[in-house]
């Protein structure tokens, strides 16, 4: 038993004889829950990832596939842990280990399945915190000025390589700037999850989302009124590049990588699959709404990513720098997009700091509100099976995260980030959420499943949604895990595209996560070693 896991269970039968009714916590407002659920699930991938997808993938054509798999996988899914969740809230469970063991309490293996959807979310915050505070950098950088010698595509790169410390030059010379901000965004999650679901979590979504909504509505608008700034390129302006993120090519149909990048984005999109929407749902009660609830924050987020998300980075590109460079900045991927080729932009309009700030902003208020929401679970975790009050719980993950932080900060040009991405954040989501549809649908039964989601809804939802959650959806699952692993999965278990050099960073990497994954099993398994038998609320 490692270190972390005994003093858990030690403090866990030292709380056993002092313990006090405490009261459970919940949601303030149904504003906030969908607030709360919709900040989870917008993130840097509704305005980074999304146009490089729908760019790389047919264009308008894209849609197609991504609005399938938004009704068959995404909708779905959403609803399935919404209801599972609250139920599982009902027996004072709020992370998969218990709600997992609450639809099926025969088996008592089942909650070990459910160590995923605190080891997905936990991954996922370890290096995803640090990405962000790149945000709130350049953000202080786009009012300074301090990018503003970067002219081209050459030197605002090598301003993101001398930040992220991959290089020393003459604009960075160590990681002082760098660290820094992570400190200031890890400090500021801490300090949102320790005041609690209500006074926390829910308080600073209320503020946070709209304000991302007022700065993306302020870039979009000045996007699409950009006008043609190159006098001799007419063609250059703002519709045409509205037309060629959106002009569809329907041959790209016929490609299953197509189809399969449209389905990855519905799960990147929505924070299915990792855990986090069942811990928020557990803190419902019985008779909450689901139905609408889940259907308003998957709309919140669709409106961020597609109208939002598929107006600003790509028809700014075009604007500035022509169809052709569009293509080829699209393929350079989501970072360059974001951090190197939309300061240059800001640099080419009036009060083009403004409009940067308020960018980069918006990109910072999207990531944390998706990071608090991964770091969740594990704190739900240590005060449901555990006892442990909250202001202790976060303390001591706080504690663990910071030196899990580290590897990603120091070790990021040598492929931890991507290795820590494919294991939590592709890997285990598709995982956890075949399990859980399966689980759902197959073994706490369709029928129940179906009364559970319409108790206290104010919608009915269409009965096809019974045969899709049942039927087509785990299959949709189980075909994209399959394909999946075998297109990508296996090449990247084997380090075929690691180079040399790399391969002890990673193999380190992988002991650590097994080690985590370990951990974590061990303080579920002694969880229930010392839990009674929970009776369920009224």
């Amino acid at each position: 038993m490692d270190l972390s896991a005994s003093f858990l269970y030690n403090w866990g039968k030292m709380r056993e004889n002092v313990k006090k009714p405490k009261e459970r916590q919940a949601w303030g407002t149904r504003f906030g829950i969908i607030m709360a659920v919709a900040g989870s699930a917008v993130g840097l991938g509704n305005f980074l990832r999304f146009p490089v997808q729908a760019a790389q993938n047919g264009g308008g054509a894209f849609m197609i596939p991504y609005f399938v798999s938004l009704f068959l996988l995404g909708i779905p899914l959403m609803w399935i842990e919404w209801t599972a969740g609250r139920y599982g809230g009902g027996y004072e469970h709020s992370t998969a280990p218990g709600i997992f063991h609450t639809l099926w309490e025969k088996n008592r293996f089942i909650k070990y399945f459910g160590v995923i959807g605190i080891f997905g979310p936990l991954v996922i915050f370890v290096y995803y915190t640090y990405v962000e505070s790149w945000t709130l950098a350049y953000s202080f950088f786009a009012l300074t000025g301090k990018y503003s010698p970067c002219t081209d595509q050459r030197s605002m790169q090598d301003f993101l390589l001398g930040f992220q410390g991959l290089q020393k030059n003459q604009y960075f010379s160590s990681l002082f700037w760098a660290y820094l901000f992570f400190l200031i965004t890890f400090l500021l999650n801490f300090a949102i999850i320790y005041r609690g679901i209500t006074k926390g979590i829910e308080k600073f979504c209320k503020y946070a989302m709209p304000i991302l909504f007022l700065c993306g509505f302020i870039v979009a608008i000045r996007v699409l009124f950009l006008g043609t700034p190159d006098a001799q390129k007419p063609s250059w302006n703002s519709i045409n590049g509205l037309a060629f993120l959106w002009n569809p090519d329907f041959s790209a149909l016929k490609s299953a990588k197509v189809w399969l990048a449209a389905a990855g984005q519905i799960f990147f999109t929505l924070s299915v699959g990792i855990g986090v929407i069942l811990t928020y749902a557990s803190y419902l009660s019985k008779g909450d709404d689901v139905a609408l609830s889940g259907l308003t924050a998957v709309a919140t987020n669709e409106f961020a990513e597609v109208v939002l998300g598929g107006s600003i980075v790509i028809t700014s590109a075009f604007v500035f720098f022509g169809p052709l460079a569009t293509q080829e900045i699209a393929k350079s991927g989501a970072f360059n997009l974001g951090f190197v080729t939309m300061p240059l932009i800001f640099l080419k309009v009036p009060l083009g700091a403004i409009f940067g700030a308020c960018w980069f902003m918006m990109l910072f208020l999207a990531g944390i509100t998706s990071s608090i929401s991964l770091a969740q679970p594990a704190v739900a975790f240590l005060e449901d099976e555990f006892d442990i009050d909250r202001k202790h719980a976060v303390w001591f993950l706080g504690i663990i995260c910071f030196f899990l932080c580290q590897p990603p900060i120091f070790l990021l040009g040598h492929g931890v980030i991507n290795e820590m991405d494919f294991w939590g954040g592709t890997f285990c989501l598709v995982l956890f959420a075949a399990v859980e549809t399966v689980l759902f649908g197959w073994v706490f039964g369709i029928e129940k499943a179906w009364e559970e989601m319409h108790k206290g809804a104010d919608i009915h939802i269409p009965r096809i949604y019974k045969f899709i959650i049942k039927y087509i959806t785990p299959l949709f699952l189980f075909f994209i895990l399959g394909f999946w692993f075998y297109q990508e999965g296996i090449p990247v278990m084997l380090m075929k595209n690691v180079p040399e050099a790399d391969k002890p960073n990673i193999l380190a990497i992988r002991f650590l996560l097994i080690a985590i994954f370990i951990s974590i099993a061990v303080l579920v398994r002694l969880a229930w070693q010392k839990r009674k038998v929970p009776v369920k609320k009224g």
